[in-house]
């Protein structure tokens, strides 16, 4: 690693430290040849991750669109935001596994709202509601209908 002071190429790593929570090593260096100590982080390159939008075009994967839904959908609701964070670094976590560098929107909001309806049943219908773009107040009621049958089997179970 080149010293920042000296541009001297050789340096020793005089401490390291996991980071943000195991993704990232933190290194406290030395130059071998002025003795100037300074950090460095050390993270996984994570591949760009396309999303393929409805109408066609991509963009890059956000996570704060991802957060900012949920926020929309659990406003006024029992919904941490913890708990959101959770489901955004769980839906990350699902979509990174598929080994794709490109997945469809359709595909993120389904992971979302699965974790979403374990969470608040209230902000998965809100959720859902843009997601699917409800047209009109039977497929809203089907949505609900379903859920009321899940929650029934869940109790019977």
């Amino acid at each position: 690693m080149r010293c920042p002071k000296c541009n001297h190429n050789n340096s020793r790593v005089i401490d390291s430290r996991q980071t943000d929570d195991g993704r990232a090593i933190r290194r406290r260096r030395e130059c071998e040849s002025c003795g100037f100590r300074f950090t460095t982080f050390e993270r996984i390159e994570a591949t760009p991750l396309l999303v393929v939008k409805r109408n066609g075009d991509r963009e890059e994967f956000s996570r704060d669109k991802i957060l900012r839904g949920l926020i929309r959908s659990a406003e006024k609701r029992p919904v941490a935001m913890e708990q959101m964070e959770q489901i955004v670094d769980h839906v990350e976590n699902r979509v990174r596994s598929t080994g794709e560098n490109e997945v469809a929107t359709s595909k993120i909001g389904e992971f979302v709202m699965e974790d979403l309806m374990d969470v608040d049943e209230i902000a998965y219908i809100r959720f859902a509601s843009v997601y699917r773009q409800f047209k009109d107040m039977s497929v809203f009621l089907k949505e609900l209908q379903e859920i009321v049958d899940k929650a029934k089997t869940t109790d019977e179970e």
